[in-house]
Order: structure tokens, then C-alpha cells, then sequence
């Protein structure tokens, strides 16, 4: 072929694929050339982003066995997403793969789409959105499909992806009756059917409907060809029929799962397992058994990735056999397998945290229960409960820690003094062996490393090298490394093998106990001295009997905790026993006989008549004999209640009344020792002692406050008040009174002796006389500064030049001739006056004038 020729043929295939360019021409050639370069090209990278971005979901995925696991695995965000965002890349590039073959090859002639591939194009475009978690725009997409392929092959995927839009829009009715209607009047291939079927469940298990749930898995467990469809379809109607009480159903379905085998995910074959022994009663016949089943289950390589719910379903056979102390090692040993499931955390710390507060050993309990609350969302259900335990155990930590103090001071101080030292040099004895044993187990194990690394090659090779290249010393130095904290990456806190997890073991306990704290640090040679020991005994009967009465108090707090909040009425008898029994205040033994009393009439004790009658026969004119005597009397005439005191006392702190709130509130804080209102009186005292007596005496009240009720919302309230205000209240210095007019505060203050408050009244009517007339905008009130004295005061000047104006206008107008003795103050001024009752100290420095 000549050279004109090859030029005339190259002309016309490059005039051909020109042509075949075009998407606005219906041809053969330009329909081929868009649908090959749809398939093998856009379409074909965008799948392949598609399936990466899948696969890295399921990868990083995790199912939540502890709920009814939803058909589709996808993690749901929750959160509204825009066109902007992606949670993974290669849905962006399938997504951008998608829009590519759309706009460059789709061949709209006629409102008619010629390229076979563009509604593949389309289908793309919803699943990349649809896994994005944009679901309108991904309905956009499948509905597009719908409407405009009529004759498509993806009508029916196209279908079932909308559906599942559907459903994730919670729109589970509309999402049921197109796919009834798909499967009535489509024909759907076995896959098609299956998932079908499988989105029907879906929406009926969100509509609370598990009965109907379990028949559509089960017929899409039948027209799957995956395994790993069959295995999770499987499961779900097994919890599904644990929901409906159907154990025998549960375990069969369960069985399905297990038969799979290899075929499925292994993770459901175990926790499948597991629900099956979960669903079997424990008998003495078959005791033996179910424990060579976890056994098998716990020593199988292939299961490594799962002991930790292996290890806690072991921790929980052994809890339910009463054997307390293997189900503690168990779950402690589920705790450290676990790796980023904060669930089956909470369950565990949950179970040591109760089974510690049920031994009564209390601080590792509430190291435990907030452990629990780590690994909770807040605002849950679940977690108020567990936050209110904590709290209750707050006051029962901080109680009974009281208690055993005082007894045991107590109890070494009743002791003859040598019985004292007896038990001392024993106590030093003890210690002594125990430090022993400590260093000779440490230089066992340093003489056997030594020894095994020396046998080895490196240690023949490297004898008499300098230390830091002796390979014997640094393998040694590596090997005992590794036997304390096996391999460890460096990083910040390389210690904790999962930063995650609070080690049960060690944090919990070391925090609840205060083990860092510096305060309680002992010498070496003071821990092993007799001296140390019986110099620190108290030797004072006024420490003794104050010790006592810090006991008996935190004992009958103990009793109302365990009464009121724990339901525990064994324990709560034995505190207000306890304090009955130990010559208690006067204030604690009615109290402590009425709860007492309480306590036996609820669980039936023949002992209720007897207390009945203590209370009566030897407090017959208290409030607790009235309830007993005519309780319908009382509770119709409730004017001697503490809600009534207290409501009358808070009236008389709105009328300035601090020194008659003070006495009023410790009067009801005796009489009402032990009623929740206490704390109430007690924040109501302080303010009046702030009122009356100071910023000094209220930051003391406070404190207490505070600090004695730390879990009551008076006490938070106090804490919060020491925290955020006293600090802005502290400073005492006055600031310059400087006129600047109109951004100032200023008031005319009128001093008087409190004994003189009638002159004081009449002149607040005088000066409210004068702002009518005169058309004045200021308020006059009369503050009570301390015992002593009250102020009567002109508030609301915008200048100094103002108020003193005010001032001499009263002082000489014929209609009010006011003599009596004032000054002009900036209210910044005024306040420090009153917070910290300074007057003086406001006189001296800026009244007084300067020579």
C-alpha cells in the first residue's frame, strides 16, 4: 500500500472515531465506542474505589453482640452529612468515577438513553452516596434509575437500594410496601429475593416487630448463595427468638450458624456458641460438662481473637457456681483480652464492682463502678443508673472509712499499753518478713537471668566487656524488660499495653486507695520503728470522744444510705444499732430508733413493737410519737414539718432576719438530723452567716457545706460556689471614686444603730417622699450590715456629682431638712463594704480626707 493511500485510510478512521465521539449521534459505532469506554474504563476504576472503600468498612467494623445485630453491616454515624463530606475516600473517587461516565458518555437522544452503561453509572453513583451516609442525594439517584430505564436490567437492584434508603430515612412502612410490591409483580432472581427479603426483616425488626422479622431471614437465609449472608441471617433469628422468649428456636438457629463452620465468619460461630450456653440451664448433670465446652473453647488457637467474650462467659458459669474467686480472675482476664469494646468493659467492671460492694470493700468498688462509667455513653439510661450508684457509694466510701478508723484508733487506745506494743512489734514483724521475701525473690530472679543468658552464645561471646557493650548485661536488661511488660511500642504512657482499658488490677485499686499520694508516704526506717507507731496513738480523752462522735454520726449515715438508697435494711439495722449501742448525742437516738423501727416494720421483725414503744414510752412530745401515735393526724396537720421550717425560714431571710435564720437553721439541722432537708438548712445558715458576718465566716460555711455533702445538690451547689464566686468576691481593695460620669454607679448611704430602726423606717419613707416629688428614678432600701448596724440606702446615681447633689438638696429643702449623717459611695465600693464588712477600712482610705 502506497503512501497516498495509508493517508486516505488514516483520514478516515480518525474522520470514523471522531464520529464516534459524539453523544449527540445514534449510531452503532458511537453507541459501542461510549459503552465500551462506560464499562472498561470509568465504571471500571469506580467499582474497583467502590469495593476498596466496602471492604474497609467491613474491616473496620465491628458488631455489636450485646443488641440485635442489623442486617447490613455499616456503621451509622447518625449525623447529617452534606455533598462536601465523605467519610472515605474511595467512595469519593467512585462517586467521582460515576458523575465522569455520566457526563462524558451518556447518549440522551430523544429522551432516550442509547448507552446500555449509563444506568450502571447511576448505580454506582447511589451505593457511593448511600455508604457516604447521604442518603436524599442517593435516593436521587436510584429514583432517576427508575424513572427513566424502564428497560434496564437494574430496575429491580435499583429497586431494593432505594428501599434500603428508605429504611435508613426511617421510612420502614413506605420501604415494606414497595418491596412487597416488587416481589408480587417483579421477577427476581434468588440473590434479588434473598436481599430483598433480608430488607423486609430490617424494617420490621425497627418497627418492633421480631415474629415477622424472623420469617422474611428465614426465607432470605434460603435464597442466598454467600455463606457469610446464611451465617448472619442465622444469628439474627436466633436473638431475634431470644427477644420472643423461644430459647429451643434460638438455639436451633444458633446450631445453623455453627454448622457453617469455616464457611461463615468465625465470629459468629463463637458468640453463637456462646448464646446457646447462655440459653442452658446449669445442672448437676451437666455441670461437667458445659465446663469442658468453654475449656475446649478457651484452649483452641482459633479462638484467640475472641477470649475475651469466652472469658467472661467462663467468669460468668463460675459466678453462677458460687465460685467467687475463679469468676474474678475470669473477668479480669476478659478485661485484658478486650481490645476497643467499651460494652463488654462496662459488664465486667460492672460484675467486679458489685461483687466488691456486696463484700463491703468499697473504695475498689467505686474505682470499679467509674470504670463502668468510662466505658458508657453519657446520657444513656444505663449510665444515670450507674453514675447514681457511684454517687451513693460516694457517702459510703467516705463513711465507712470513718467508722473503721475510729474503731480501730479507738480499739488500740482501750488496749493496756503492753498489749499496744505487742501488737506493734508483731505489725513490724510481719512487714519485715515481707520485705524479706521481697528481696530474695528479686535476687533469685536477677542470679537466673544472669545464669540463663550467660549459657547463651552472646553471653559466652561478650564476658568482660565494658557494661554498655557487654551484650550479656543488655540482654539481660532486654530479657527482664520483656518478662515485666512484655513487648512495648515507644510511646507516651508505654506502660499500658491499652490505653483504653483501665487495668482492674492496679488503677482502680491504686486510685480508690490514694497509693500516689504523697502525704501518705512512710520512711523506710519509720515503717520498722516501734516509736513511730506509739508516738502517732492518740493519748487524749477529748481526741478519743471526738473520734467517737465522728463514729457514731457516720454510722447513722451509713444506715439511712443502706435504708433509703441501697435497699439493704440488714446493713442499714446493724449501723443504727451500732449507734444505739454506743452512748450516741442525744440528736442521733431518736432518729436512729424511728428508722429502726422503719427497717422491722418492713421486714416483718417481731422486735417493731418493742421500738414502738421505746419511742413513745421515752420521746412521747417528739414529731416521730406524733406520726406513730395518729400518722393521719400529723400528715393532715403538716405545719411541724421540715419543708414548712424551712419555708418559714427562708422567708425570714428574704426579710433580713440572718441572725433568727442562723439560730432557726441549727435548731432544725438537730431536730431533723438524717432528713434529706438538712443540707437545705444547711445552705440557707451559710448565706445568712455571709449576710451577717462576712466573706470569712461564709467561705467557712460554705467549705463545710461543701465538703460534708459533697453528693447532694446543696453540696455541688456549695462546691461550685467556692469555686466560681468566692474568688470574685475575695479582693478588698476599693477602687478610686473618681466621677465619671455616666458609666458609674453610685449610692447615698444612711447609717443607723439597728436599735434605732424606727427613725430608720421613717426616714425610707421621707426619702421615697422625695423621689416621687422630686421625679427621680432611684430605689431606697435598708440593708442590714451586721448585728450592730443597717444601712438605709439611696441606690441608682449615674454620677458622684449626682448623689451628693441628692444629698444637700435633703439637707437643706424645707420640705425634708435631713440631718442625719451620710455618705456617697460607688456601688463597686458598696459591695466590697458589705461582703466583707470593712467600713472602717473605707472611712480610713477614702473618706477620711488627705492632709
Amino acid at each position: 500500500m502506497n503512501l497516498r493511500n495509508k493517508l486516505i485510510l488514516s483520514g478516515i478512521l480518525v474522520s470514523m472515531l471522531f464520529n464516534a465521539c459524539s453523544t449527540k449521534k445514534d449510531a452503532f459505532i458511537n453507541r459501542k465506542w461510549h459503552a465500551l469506554n462506560t464499562k472498561y474504563n470509568t465504571l471500571y476504576n469506580g467499582d474497583i474505589a467502590f469495593e476498596e472503600g466496602r471492604t474497609t468498612l467491613n474491616d473496620t467494623y465491628q458488631d455489636d453482640y450485646f443488641d440485635v445485630l442489623p442486617v447490613e453491616r455499616l456503621e451509622v454515624s447518625g449525623e447529617i452529612k452534606l455533598d462536601s463530606e465523605d467519610n472515605n475516600p474511595n467512595f469519593l473517587i467512585a462517586e467521582e468515577k460515576a458523575t465522569k461516565a455520566i457526563q462524558r458518555h451518556s447518549m440522551d437522544i430523544k429522551d432516550e438513553e442509547r448507552n446500555p452503561e449509563i444506568d450502571e453509572a447511576f448505580l454506582l453513583l447511589g451505593k457511593a452516596r448511600y455508604f457516604d451516609e447521604r442518603y436524599i442525594p442517593a435516593l436521587e439517584s436510584f429514583n432517576y434509575i427508575l424513572n427513566k430505564y424502564s428497560e434496564s436490567d437494574k430496575l429491580n437492584e435499583a429497586n431494593i437500594w432505594r428501599e434500603k434508603v428508605n429504611i435508613r430515612l426511617e421510612n420502614e412502612d413506605l420501604a415494606i410496601k414497595n418491596l412487597k410490591r416488587l416481589m408480587k409483580f417483579e421477577s427476581l432472581k434468588d440473590q434479588e429475593y434473598a436481599d430483598a427479603r433480608a430488607m423486609m426483616a430490617q424494617a420490621y425488626i425497627n418497627l418492633k416487630a421480631p415474629d415477622t422479622a424472623v420469617q422474611n431471614l428465614k426465607i432470605a437465609s434460603h435464597y442466598t448463595k454467600k455463606n457469610p449472608e446464611k451465617g448472619r441471617y442465622y444469628y439474627i433469628i436466633g436473638q431475634l427468638y431470644n427477644q420472643l422468649g423461644h430459647k429451643d428456636s434460638a438455639n436451633y438457629a444458633f446450631d445453623k450458624v455453627v454448622e457453617l463452620n469455616r464457611k461463615s465468619p468465625r465470629v459468629y460461630m463463637i458468640n453463637a456458641k456462646i448464646e446457646k450456653l447462655k440459653n442452658t440451664q446449669i445442672t448437676t448433670e451437666n455441670k461437667e460438662e458445659v465446663l469442658e465446652y468453654l475449656t475446649k473453647m478457651e484452649l483452641n488457637r482459633e479462638n484467640r481473637p475472641f477470649l475475651d467474650n469466652i472469658y467472661r462467659q467462663v467468669a460468668e458459669f463460675h459466678l453462677e457456681q458460687e465460685s467467687d474467686s475463679l469468676a474474678l480472675v475470669y473477668f479480669n482476664k476478659s478485661l485484658r483480652a478486650t481490645q476497643d469494646k467499651p460494652k463488654l468493659n462496662a459488664l465486667n467492671y460492672e460484675n467486679l464492682a458489685e461483687y466488691n460492694f456486696d463484700e463491703s470493700i468499697y473504695k475498689p468498688a467505686g474505682a470499679y463502678y467509674d470504670s463502668v462509667l468510662t466505658n458508657l455513653a453519657d446520657n444513656t439510661k444505663k449510665f444515670r443508673d450507674i453514675k447514681k450508684k457511684r454517687d451513693n457509694l460516694e457517702d459510703v466510701i467516705k463513711y465507712e472509712d470513718i467508722v473503721q478508723y475510729a474503731d480501730s484508733v479507738v480499739t488500740l487506745y482501750q488496749m493496756p499499753k503492753e498489749e499496744q506494743l505487742a501488737y506493734f512489734g508483731k505489725h513490724i514483724e510481719n512487714l519485715q518478713k515481707e520485705k524479706e521475701a521481697a528481696q530474695k525473690k528479686e535476687k533469685d530472679r536477677i542470679t537466673d537471668g544472669f545464669a540463663a543468658f550467660s549459657k547463651s552464645k552472646g553471653g559466652k561471646e561478650n564476658k568482660g566487656k565494658f557494661y554498655f557493650y557487654n551484650i550479656t548485661s543488655l540482654g539481660y536488661g532486654q530479657n527482664d524488660f520483656k518478662n515485666r511488660w512484655g513487648n512495648r511500642e515507644l510511646t507516651d504512657d508505654w506502660r499500658w499495653s491499652d490505653k483504653s482499658v483501665i487495668n482492674s488490677e492496679n488503677i482502680a485499686l491504686q486510685n480508690a486507695a490514694g497509693a500516689n499520694d504523697s502525704l501518705n508516704v512512710v520512711s523506710e526506717d519509720e515503717k520498722f520503728s516501734l516509736d513511730y507507731y506509739m508516738d502517732r496513738l492518740p493519748t487524749d480523752v477529748a481526741i478519743i470522744d471526738s473520734l467517737k462522735t465522728e463514729r457514731n454520726f457516720a454510722n447513722y449515715q451509713l444506715g439511712l444510705i443502706y435504708k433509703e438508697k441501697f435497699n439493704e435494711n440488714l446493713l442499714a439495722a446493724g449501723k443504727l444499732e451500732d449507734v444505739l449501742a454506743s452512748n450516741a448525742e442525744e440528736r442521733l437516738i431518736l432518729p436512729s430508733k424511728y428508722n429502726l423501727y422503719k427497717i422491722y416494720e418492713e421486714v416483718e421483725s417481731p422486735l417493731k413493737e418493742g421500738m414502738k414503744a421505746d419511742i413513745i414510752a421515752n420521746h412521747g412530745d417528739s414529731r416521730y410519737a406524733e406520726i406513730l401515735l395518729n400518722p393521719q393526724a400529723v400528715l393532715a396537720d403538716n405545719s411541724d414539718s421540715p419543708e414548712k421550717k424551712y419555708e418559714s425560714l427562708f422567708k425570714k431571710f428574704n426579710d433580713q432576719e440572718f441572725l433568727q435564720v442562723i439560730t432557726g437553721a441549727e435548731e432544725n439541722i438537730n431536730r431533723f438530723t438524717g432528713d434529706p432537708i438538712v443540707p437545705k438548712f444547711e445552705m440557707l445558715k451559710a448565706n445568712a452567716i455571709g449576710r451577717l458576718q462576712g466573706f470569712e465566716l461564709f467561705k467557712e460555711a460554705l467549705n463545710y457545706v461543701a465538703l460534708t455533702y459533697p453528693n447532694n445538690p446543696e453540696g455541688k451547689k456549695a462546691e461550685q460556689m467556692v469555686a466560681e464566686q468566692l474568688p470574685k468576691l475575695e479582693p478588698k481593695e476599693f477602687s478610686p471614686e473618681t466621677d465619671s460620669k455616666g458609666t458609674s454607679n453610685w449610692k447615698v448611704v444612711f447609717p443607723f444603730k439597728r436599735s434605732n430602726n424606727e427613725k430608720a423606717l421613717k426616714l425610707m419613707e421621707l426619702l421615697a417622699k422625695s423621689i416621687k416629688e422630686l421625679k427621680y428614678k432611684n430605689i431606697v432600701s435598708k440593708d442590714i450590715y451586721n448585728l450592730e448596724d443597717q444601712f438605709v440606702v439611696v441606690h441608682g446615681f449615674k454620677s458622684k456629682d449626682f448623689a451628693l447633689g441628692y444629698a444637700e438638696l435633703l439637707k437643706n429643702n424645707k420640705d425634708y431638712r435631713v440631718a442625719d449623717e451620710n455618705f456617697v459611695v460607688l456601688s463597686e465600693n458598696y459591695k466590697i463594704i458589705q461582703v466583707h464588712k470593712n467600713i472602717i477600712d473605707y472611712r480610713n482610705t477614702l473618706l477620711t480626707p488627705k492632709p
